[in-house]
């Protein structure tokens, strides 16, 4: 059984909690997602080289040490086009669970940003597998430059997004149709669609959603346990 993220502070408990490849359809009513009660959804990020780190591995931590009383919502984990090790931005080497072929259901897709995005862009494969993912999933984000792969797709043609501040710009380029928020931490760019600014901003965007699939003290308990301070959007 589960414990409360709350209880894992004050007796020092371990968390616990097997990986699932299985997760709820979440209803949606008037572009609301309702909690999902029992099951864990299975968190994808996308990595590559030149990633940057904490596009990464901020909304993996906050998606891994969500914790609830009887089960473990979330299941993340990294994969990158075939697999093999990454190196991110800075040298750090990461070997990512999976590859774009072989990995478990997504319900949750995100993409993370850094120098590396640009090549993502020349990767008809890629390209195509972000699309046939994100017709399924419950929620796509992209994360810092992220967004340019969301713009690529024609994924945000005339709908509102976030991106790092250094590459607004060039999104212009990409997306001239897509309407920039550049005062903004993260924003829904469409019914199932997130995105975020630049790299911290990753963060808050991953509370924002176990907000809306579980609950404002559930992310608040996380928080908590994390020492971060939550910022709104």
């Amino acid at each position: 059984m589960m414990i409360t993220r709350r209880k894992f502070i004050t007796s020092g408990l371990a968390l616990t909690a097997g990986a699932a490849f299985s997760s709820p359809l979440i209803a949606k009513m008037n572009h609301e997602l309702k909690p999902a009660q029992t099951m864990t959804n299975n968190v994808g990020i996308l990595i590559f080289d030149d990633v940057e780190v904490l596009d990464f591995a901020g909304p993996f931590e906050v998606f891994s040490v969500t914790a609830q009383p009887d089960f473990k919502p979330f299941n993340a984990f990294t994969l990158s086009h075939d697999g093999k090790p990454i190196t991110a931005v800075n040298g750090l080497q990461v070997v990512p669970n999976y590859s774009i072929e072989n990995h478990p259901k997504i319900d949750i897709l995100i993409i993370a940003g850094g120098q590396g995005t640009r090549k993502l862009l020349n990767d008809p494969k890629l390209l195509k597998w972000v699309e046939r993912i994100h017709a399924t999933t419950q929620i796509t984000m992209s994360i810092c430059t992220g967004a340019i792969v969301l713009g690529k797709l024609g994924l945000l043609d005339g709908k509102p997004f976030c991106t790092h501040h250094q590459v607004y710009d060039y999104m212009t380029e990409i997306v001239p149709t897509g309407l920039p928020q550049k005062d903004k931490r993260f924003v829904q760019s469409g019914e199932r669609l997130f995105t975020s600014g630049g790299i911290s901003a990753g963060i808050d965007l991953s509370f924002h959603i176990v907000e809306r699939l579980l609950s404002k003290d559930t992310a608040l308990d996380t928080a908590h346990y994390m020492e971060y301070d939550l910022k709104q959007p």
